[in-house]
């Protein structure tokens, strides 16, 4: 029987380094409970105004929780990361920021929501006529770069890190390439309701604990973060294999998708490459999970496995 191990509450960083002391060590296949922070590190508050917003130190924000030594992981092993389950508050928000997201210089001035979440109902309750569903999911799960020193959290990367990406609900397994020994797995800026993109730079910001399986793969080979999401993850479609690209040229990024996609279904089911490259173009769906967090933007490419005969 697998354990379960609680990172205090106090374990968390606002930079990537691999030269941070691990907040806990497991082992492979053990489940991990962290406390994630919102993303605002608690600047923004349940009686907050938009002057808050403007006020915000960004010095302080996207805290994550961690890192996790994983014993066993080294570079050039992938760590299987299965969200098991998250535990959302009752309160979460959503800022305009000046100078951030997609249209930051059509919206220049702050601008601020607070929005009630609803377990029970499993809905969001953005405004008095707009209710939305309750996916929460972590905005940004990784490991520590294996290149030195302090790395900002903000812009994601092979290594994972602020992905921003709605599909990562309970149920999903985030593969991760593993850059140093351990791994040193971290996760934080975990959010309640989400878009494709996050267009204005937040999504329904909301702290909350995370329990997550990890484990060490070694029969994976992956340059990139990829994802399985399986016929139980809610609100998606059964069964899903996603290749991401990551990078500053959101063109490149959806080529890199889809060329881990084409080398994913050739080690997977034996396809070669030119068929492959076809299937992608059939079957696959390319969506743009992050488009706000500079200089790196997240595609993916959605291959859903019930083609598959």
């Amino acid at each position: 029987m697998t354990s379960i191990h609680d990172v205090r509450p106090e374990a968390f960083s606002y930079a990537w380094d691999h030269s941070t002391a691990p907040a806990i060590e497991v082992e492979s296949g053990d489940s991990v409970l962290l406390h994630a922070r919102d993303a605002s590190d608690e600047q923004i508050q349940k009686g907050s105004t938009a002057r808050d917003v403007a006020g915000i130190d960004f010095s302080h924000v996207n805290p994550v929780s961690g890192p996790v030594f994983v014993k066993g992981a080294q570079p050039g092993d992938a760590l299987a990361v299965e969200l098991l389950e998250m535990r959302p508050g009752d309160w979460g928000w959503t800022a305009l920021i000046p100078g951030f997201g997609l249209l930051a210089d059509e919206y220049p001035e702050p601008w601020l929501r607070i929005s009630q979440i609803e377990p029970a109902s499993a809905t969001v309750r953005f405004s008095d006529q707009v209710s939305l569903p309750l996916r929460p999911f972590p905005g940004t799960i990784g490991i520590a770069p294996a290149e030195p020193g302090q790395h900002p959290i903000l812009p994601p990367t092979r290594w994972g890190g602020n992905l921003d990406t709605k599909h990562l609900t309970e149920g999903a397994i985030l593969y991760l390439p593993v850059g140093v020994e351990g791994a040193l797995l971290s996760l934080g800026d975990t959010h309640a309701a989400q878009g494709d993109g996050e267009v204005c730079g937040t999504a329904v910001e909301s702290a909350m604990d995370a329990i997550v399986r990890i484990s060490v793969r070694r029969d994976l080979t992956i340059t990139a973060p990829q994802i399985d999401l399986p016929a139980t993850t809610q609100g998606t479609p059964p069964g899903y294999h996603v290749c991401t690209g990551v990078g500053p040229d959101l063109i490149e990024a959806a080529r890199d998708a889809t060329r881990a996609m084409i080398e994913h279904l050739g080690e997977r089911y034996g396809v070669e490459h030119q068929e492959a490259y076809a299937l992608t173009s059939v079957a696959c769906d390319l969506r743009i999970h992050e488009i706000v967090d500079a200089p790196n933007w997240v595609v993916g490419s959605f291959l859903p496995n019930t083609i598959f005969i």
